[in-house]
Parts: C-alpha cells; structure tokens; sequence
C-alpha cells in the first residue's frame, strides 16, 4: 500500500478502536456547508496528483487531495473541462479539492445543459471506517459495476468514507459562447426559461434576479448564432459575460452580497414564484431558486413542499433547524443502513448532514 495510504488507513484504524471522530478536510472551502462540524481533522492533501488523463477517452483520474484548479488547468490545455463548473468557493481557486467537490455533489450553472456533478463520476476509491481501501465503478461508462455506488459518494459530505481517488467524464470546451441579457419580470421569466427548454436552442446556463434574465449560449458558432436571432436581448462583451457567470458559480456576483440566511430550493422548472419574502436569484431554467431570507425555515419548508420539492439551508442562519429538509422514515432507515456499512463505527463527518448520525 502506498506510505500516504497507509498512514491514512492507520489513523483511520486508531480513530475506530478509540471511538474518537474524524472530520475529513481537503481545502476547507466547503466547510461552511452543512450541519455543525465535530472531529478531529484528518487533511487528505497529503494524498494528491493526477493519476491518469486520457483526453481520447475523455477520462481524468485524480486523488482526493489534488488541487481543482490543477485538475482543471491540465484539462484546459487539452480543450476540455469539467462541464458541470463545480465552484471553488475560495478567493483564488486554489484551495478547493477534487475529494471535497466530490463529497459536496455541488454543480454550476452549466448543470442545466450537461448534468449534475455525480453523471460525470465514473468510478471512486475509498477508504471504509474500517480502514480498507474498496473500489467501485471504472474508467468508462460502459463499465457500470459497482456505479451507484460511485455516485452515491457525491454529495455524501464524507459521512460514508473517505474519498481517495476519482474518475471523471470529461467533454470538450465549446467552440463559441455569448451571453444576452434581457428584462423580464419573475414569471414571465420563468415561462419564457421554460419555453425555450423545449426548443434545440443552444442554452447551457441561464439565470434571473431583480427584473434581469441573463442566458448563456454554447456549442457551434452557427447553433450560438441562430439561438442569438431567435432570443434576443443584448449582447454582452465575452468578459462581462465570464464574469457574470463565474461571479454566480462561486458566489462572489452582486446579489450574494447579503448578510441575510441563504436558502437552496430545487422545485420543478415551471413552478411559479414562491413569493417568499427576501431576494431571490432563479436557476437551471428554474429548477433551482436561491433566496435571501430572514423568514422561519418552516414557512420556507413548506413553500418549496407545496410546489414538489425541498429547501436547503445553504449559508449562514440558524443551523439547529436542520440544514437539510427532514427525510421520509423509509428514506432514514435507507441513509442510515448505508452509514452502519460503510462506517459502522460511526468516525466520518458525524452529524454533517442529519444530527443523529
């Protein structure tokens, strides 16, 4: 076993016959996210680099401590990229890593044209509260051995092992790209997203706040340019427009400049506006609806339950709420079922994503 593998393992083993916590951190740019931390701090950036890049193949395999900005650097220099824009949340981009953007399962704005962060996870190592090393899926997706598995990794928050190595899918960087911007109020807004969602308009990442609809177009410069003529609005310069979006993708734009409690709400695309009080920011063609809000997470909960979907606490306010919505019993039994397997000590990220376990 690798020296970096085996001191991990060792601590892992000695945490277990001690009963003691561990609280596995990478950059520690996520680690607002989630219920209140407990542990002691295992850094995994001690086991990093990239294992295999096949750009042929569209296939990178990386270890959980490598840096995301050099995963995404090398990918760059190929012409291709990680097409779901997982956000760095750090001031320079360089303190995220591959193991905790995994373990946080968060996509970007380009999630509305080519998927969530786990349809690109092809394969996972990890490391069980046992201390042993176990494999699921492969390299490819034709390789489906094992591939739930993989993808139940994403969005875990560490709370069923360590992340130690991942393959991803990569896809190529488009050829063109423009952003438009027009004037819509909230529903129509939503309507118009909607509409366009079931044409073959060239739409990769849209987003609405305070009266504006900004869309972003990729893919061929004649898809990009017939999407132009039939959308409308005006053109942003390419730099206004990168950073349009990348200042949404890391959450660093104009309207995340808010003290106030920010909610996560995934609803149904068509769904109409929540008329929530505070300031909202729309997504994915309206799937996903970010709000500012001092309202009670009941009165919240109970908004985003009536239109068929579920409300995240994202950032700030108060935590003893429970950051995620509640589970169904059945859905409990099956999280923790799953927790007992792959930790069944109980040492990884106790409490990050429900209280009890």
């Amino acid at each position: 076993m690798d020296p970096a593998l085996e001191k991990l393992s060792e601590t892992v083993r000695d945490a277990g016959r001690s009963k003691r916590g561990l609280r596995l951190r990478g950059g520690g740019t996520k680690d607002f996210y989630g219920q209140a931390l407990e542990g002691e701090v295992l850094d995994t950036r001690g086991y990093s680099g990239i294992v295999t890049y096949e750009p042929s193949e569209l296939v990178i395999t990386a270890r959980c401590g490598t840096r995301l900005a050099e995963i995404e650097a090398a990918m760059r220099e190929r012409g291709q990229m990680l097409a779901f824009e997982p956000p760095h949340f750090s001031q320079s981009g360089s303190g995220a890593t591959l193991g905790g953007m995994v373990a946080a399962g968060l996509s970007g704005p380009r999630r509305l044209a080519a998927g969530a962060l786990r349809d690109f996870v092809l394969g996972v190592k990890i490391m069980d509260g046992r201390g042993e090393v176990l494999s699921f899926g492969g390299q490819v997706m034709k390789n489906v051995a094992g591939y739930d598995v993989s993808r139940l990794m994403a969005g875990s928050l560490g709370t069923l092992g360590m992340i130690l190595e991942v393959s991803l899918k990569a896809l190529p960087v488009p050829i063109a790209e423009a952003t438009l911007r027009l004037e819509l109020p909230e529903d129509r807004a939503i309507e118009t997203l909607n509409k366009w969602g079931g044409k073959p308009l060239a739409i990769s990442a849209s987003a609405w706040t305070a009266g504006e609809l900004c869309v972003r177009l990729s893919g061929a410069a004649a898809a990009v340019a017939a999407a132009r003529g039939k959308i409308g609005g005006e053109l942003l310069d390419s730099a206004q427009g990168e950073r349009f979006w990348a200042g949404l993708r890391e959450q660093t734009g104009p309207f995340f400049r808010n003290d106030a409690p920010l909610w996560r709400i995934s609803v149904p695309s068509a769904t109409p506006p929540l008329k929530l009080p505070g300031e909202p920011l729309i997504e994915w063609g309206g799937a996903l609806r970010w709000l500012f809000s001092h309202a009670d997470a009941r009165t919240i909960r109970e908004a985003a339950k009536r239109a068929g979907g579920h409300a995240t606490l994202f950032r700030g306010g108060d935590k003893s709420v429970g950051v995620f919505q509640a589970l169904a019993p059945a859905l409990t039994k099956i999280h923790k079922e799953l927790k007992r397997e792959f930790d069944p000590l109980g040492i990884f990220n106790r409490g990050r994503m429900y209280p009890d376990f």
